[in-house]
């Protein structure tokens, strides 16, 4: 990339960070000691407002990167991403966010202990709600190290690996000091961002092709290098009988993931209502899907325009597609226009990693400190101390998906999210739909729910081709690889829901009747709820 393009977008960038610290630091003058302030904002967002921010939190790097590349490489398989993860909605929409509302206060745990011993399932959800956080914040991370590579011209280790660390410690910053209520103003200044840029980027390619969606398919298909089978489906899943189930456990986990996500969940309690939850989410799947419909434009535009093999060189996992489509739509490389729309697409993209990894780290850390650090012997402990705990857990958080993005580099960022979803899916799906509807459900099956999807999904993971045995592994120069999909959903998730029926035939602890009759009443009318 030239010094222009560097000058213009390193500006924007730098814009973006001070709006959005400037908004960190006039929400932390205000009262952020108590934990409905720091965890939900007070509950005083509006239903657009938080359906905004929803879009904001949803709409990541993976959606505005990786899915865009995904389908640049590969046309009809990558498209798949973008299916799966707007139906998610639907299972949000219907089965869980008035319901969570109702029942819950802060965490997904709040909603399983409502029934429940507290401190074993407290320390269950907890501990996995990190572990789909991180993972997923790897994710964003990931897709920020190869912006700001492409930025600068290379694909510098030194570059990737301070933009990370850059990226950590910002998201560390606004979630300290700006609690909820400046991570929800940070997704909404985002969400229309990202809106207004995906729009901008599909007319532009529309134009380029007169409206003619058949003329940009066949061209995306001649610069495919891959033909015919571009639009086909098989390209990337159905090479055999292994790819096409790795292919079924992908789209297990978009679609179920979504209603275990911890930072998705949390922006339920934001507003005062759960008709208000119900309402946020309606204008989230009405922004999101019109968001994702632009991906599949913008992917196959990518392809068409710049062409699979100069997307693959740029970028081995496709993470690149949109803003070298915008290099080009705007004039292509040395152009005043390319030059801006280059910067601009790579500022919201920017834009759109902080924002997201904000939202992901404050769930996480309220996961610590409400749920592990209360369980773990500080059950008394001052509200006021338990923020501060959240804090301290903001920047431990951060660290460690500081190291384990710098081992992820090469993965696409699409394909990580699809690993916290399937986590998410496995453990804390089954655990959240057994405690709303099963009357039998109990402490012991609320456990061995969480454990017996969490585990499973994290060591078939480690035993897949994503960590080792192939050459854009995580450890291309090991090989214990035993498991044979790279996604883990399809064994995983069944595993939790059958680990949760098992855990509650055998334990011999009765379930309590009084208490699901209460929160069967709180959850369907809001009765007691906070």
């Amino acid at each position: 990339m030239t010094g222009d393009h560097q000058t213009l977008a390193l500006v924007l960038f730098s814009a973006f960070v001070a709006v959005t610290l400037g908004i960190t630091t006039w929400v932390s003058r205000k009262r952020q000691g108590s934990a409905e302030e720091f965890y939900a904002g007070g509950r005083l967002f509006s239903p657009m407002e938080n359906g905004f921010a929803i879009a904001g939190d949803y709409m990541s790097a993976a959606s505005f990167l990786g899915i865009s590349g995904l389908i640049a490489l590969f046309g009809y398989d990558g498209m798949l991403y973008s299916v799966g993860f707007l139906v998610a909605w639907l299972v949000v929409l219907f089965l869980v966010a008035e319901l969570v509302r109702n029942c819950g206060r802060f965490t997904l745990a709040d909603v399983v202990a409502a029934r429940m011993r507290e401190r074993p399932v407290r320390i269950a959800a907890g501990t996995s709600s990190v572990t789909v956080s991180v993972l997923y914040l790897v994710a964003q991370m990931v897709g920020a190290g190869s912006l700001v590579a492409l930025l600068l011209g290379g694909t510098s280790a030194s570059a990737r690996t301070w933009t990370v660390i850059g990226v950590g410690a910002l998201m560390v910053v606004y979630v300290s000091l700006g609690g909820m209520r400046a991570t929800t103003w940070i997704q909404i200044v985002k969400a229309v961002l990202l809106m207004a840029g995906a729009i901008a980027l599909t007319v532009l390619v529309l134009v380029r092709f007169h409206g003619d969606v058949n003329g940009l398919l066949n061209t995306a298909v001649a610069h495919s290098g891959h033909g015919a089978e571009f639009l086909a489906p098989g390209l990337k899943y159905g090479g055999d009988r292994t790819a096409r189930l790795d292919f079924i456990s992908l789209g297990l986990a978009l679609v179920l993931g979504t209603a275990g996500l911890p930072h998705i969940l949390s922006r339920f309690y934001t507003v005062p209502t759960a008709r208000a939850a119900r309402h946020s989410v309606v204008w989230a799947v009405g922004l999101i899907g019109g968001f994702y419909l632009m991906t599949i434009v913008l992917g196959f535009g990518a392809a068409a325009l710049v062409g699979s093999d100069a997307v693959r060189a740029s970028n081995a996992s496709g993470n690149t597609a949109v803003p070298l489509l915008a290099l080009d739509l705007g004039g292509g490389a040395g152009s005043t226009g390319g030059t801006v729309l280059f910067a601009v697409v790579a500022a919201i993209a920017f834009a759109t990693i902080l924002a997201v990894v904000a939202g992901i780290t404050l769930a996480s850390s309220a996961s610590v400190a409400h749920d592990l650090y209360v369980s773990l012997g500080r059950r008394h402990a001052k509200r006021r101390s338990e923020v501060a705990v959240a804090r301290l857990a903001a920047a431990g958080i951060g660290a460690v998906a500081i190291a384990l993005s710098l081992l992820a580099q090469d993965l696409n960022v699409a394909f990580l999210v699809g690993l916290a979803f399937a986590v998410a899916a496995s453990a804390n799906l089954p655990v959240l739909l057994y405690s709303l509807f099963w009357r039998n459900f109990t402490t012991r099956g609320a456990v061995w729910s969480v454990y017996g999807g969490l585990i499973p999904a994290v060591v078939l993971v480690a035993l897949s081709p994503v960590v080792s045995g192939s050459p854009d592994a995580v450890l291309p120069g090991l090989d214990f690889q035993v498991f044979p999909l790279q996604n883990p959903g399809v064994v995983s998730i069944p595993l939790g829901f059958l680990a949760g029926w098992i855990g509650t035939a055998t334990s011999s602890e009765p379930p309590d009747e009084t208490r699901y009759a209460e929160t069967e009443v709180r959850s369907l009318t809001g009765a007691g709820a906070v």
